[in-house]
């Protein structure tokens, strides 16, 4: 990494690959850090999605990863390969999780270029990498993003042998939102071919960042963003990312105890992450991801470590998860992701409209948690307000005990269940702000307790 005041180069760590041990002791590891870098760690950040970011620390203060630092854009922490790995496989929540290389200040492109010349290149950019930038500059002296990239590229060319720069790089965030919009209604179509996603699949991302005539450098560990669990493929009519469905359960504090409705299912992802963090499945078991294409990235520690996460799934405790939707094509959608994720067999799918949803089959007590539609994109000119009025008559008629929680954009679509709310999650789906508002539950009652004043005004008249 490159100081922050002085601008010289700190090394970054690197790693030999030595023989598996057969002592009782050995962990199984192959990948190793020499003795001269044994203490040197990366200055990791996990982005979070807006809102997300408090929900991620938890996270990753559950996978034992020492935090830095917490900031509404996500969090700051320290981290080996080892843990820039795992923390890639585990994390249901991050978007993606980079690595500072360099912090300076730099107010001419001579100074750019002569800082950008001392980042350790070659210790993570691999021989002949291709390589794509997203720079965004703010409120600095450099302010043409395309000339920053063009200075730092070059840089990075002259240290790393045989690198080539994608001539193009389309925004990850951007593109998926374009594939929301086009999501076709026929879950048997065949997907649509992305140039654009091929390539950052192979290419390894370096995100520059301007603010105030601070420049940041940061390389990607993940690739592809991290919501792309590979599973989903079959998609119905406006998507719900799985880190944002894996938000709304963590925001719910839904840990597998109690039964889960989806009555709007679309795809499946509410219930498939949901199915996957009851039996704690890894979201990334079946991707790849950036870092495996590091120097010194040993392929068959990386192969040891996904099956380790693999050997850590639980099997299913029964609990059930109920996915249904009114619409046939959103049913078979959501079964074929619902395949693909290793979970058919803990998910319940059904087409059956709302008013045939009955809680009370499923117990006393359980969690209703949708992304219901908004009027927004998929039901322009509807009215929805019997819709949600039939939404908080289902769950009333479940028992005191059964919650709903729903993303809105608008509170007061929520209150059109009669039904009280408090907000756990604030965020953006789709670049349409949204809240997650929960209900809150009812307090329990004493046995032969007086009346509250109202319902004794309610008995007088």
């Amino acid at each position: 990494m490159v100081h922050a005041r002085t601008g010289r180069s700190l090394g970054i760590a690197k790693w030999v690959h030595k023989p598996r041990s057969n002592s009782p002791g050995d962990s199984g590891r192959t990948l190793h850090r020499t003795q001269k870098s044994a203490a040197r760690t990366f200055d990791a950040f996990a982005i979070a999605a807006p809102g997300v970011a408090a929900l991620l620390a938890d996270e990753l203060r559950a996978l034992q990863v020492r935090i830095a630092e917490v900031s509404p854009a996500g969090v700051a922490f320290s981290a080996t390969i080892e843990t820039l790995l795992h923390v890639n496989l585990w994390s249901r929540l991050a978007t993606r999780v980079l690595v500072r290389v360099a912090e300076f200040t730099a107010r001419d492109f001579a100074m750019l270029e002569k800082q950008a010349g001392r980042v350790p290149w070659s210790a993570l950019i691999a021989p002949g990498a291709t390589l794509r930038f997203r720079v965004t500059c703010r409120k600095s002296r450099l302010y043409h993003s395309d000339a920053v990239a063009e200075r730092v590229a070059r840089s990075a060319m002259r240290a790393v042998t045989s690198a080539t720069v994608l001539a193009t790089a389309r925004d990850d965030e951007q593109r998926d939102d374009e594939q929301r919009e086009e999501a076709t209604d026929d879950p048997l179509a065949p997907p649509t071919h992305d140039r654009a996603a091929d390539d950052a699949e192979i290419a390894q991302l370096i995100v520059v960042r301007f603010e105030h005539d601070r420049c940041t450098i940061s390389i990607d560990s993940s690739g592809a963003l991290l919501h792309r669990r590979g599973w989903r493929q079959a998609v119905a009519k406006a998507p719900l990312r799985e880190t944002l469905a894996a938000a709304m359960l963590a925001a719910c504090e839904w840990n597998g105890d109690l039964p889960l409705v989806d009555p709007f299912c679309g795809s499946g992802t509410i219930g498939i992450e949901a199915a996957l963090r009851a039996r704690a499945i890894a979201p990334g078991l079946g991707r790849r991801f950036a870092l495996e294409h590091w120097p010194g990235v040993d392929a068959a520690w990386v192969t040891a470590q996904r099956d380790e996460a693999r050997a850590r799934a639980q099997p299913s405790n029964g609990v059930r998860i109920l996915l249904s939707d009114r619409d046939a094509g959103a049913c078979t959608a959501a079964r074929a992701n619902a395949e693909r994720a290793g979970v058919v067999a803990d998910v319940e799918i059904e087409q059956r409209p709302i008013s045939a949803v009955d809680l009370s089959a499923l117990g006393a007590r359980g969690l209703v948690l949708t992304n219901p539609p908004y009027g927004l994109r998929v039901s322009e000119g509807s009215d929805l307000r019997s819709l949600y009025a039939r939404l908080g008559d289902i769950v009333r008629a479940g028992g005191v005990d059964w919650r709903l929680a729903l993303l809105v954009p608008d509170r007061t679509l929520a209150a059109h269940t009669r039904l009280t709310f408090e907000s756990v999650l604030r965020t953006s789906n789709g670049g349409i702000g949204v809240s997650l508002e929960r209900s809150k539950a009812k307090p329990a009652r004493r046995l032969n307790a007086p009346p509250a004043p109202n319902e004794r005004d309610q008995a007088r008249k």
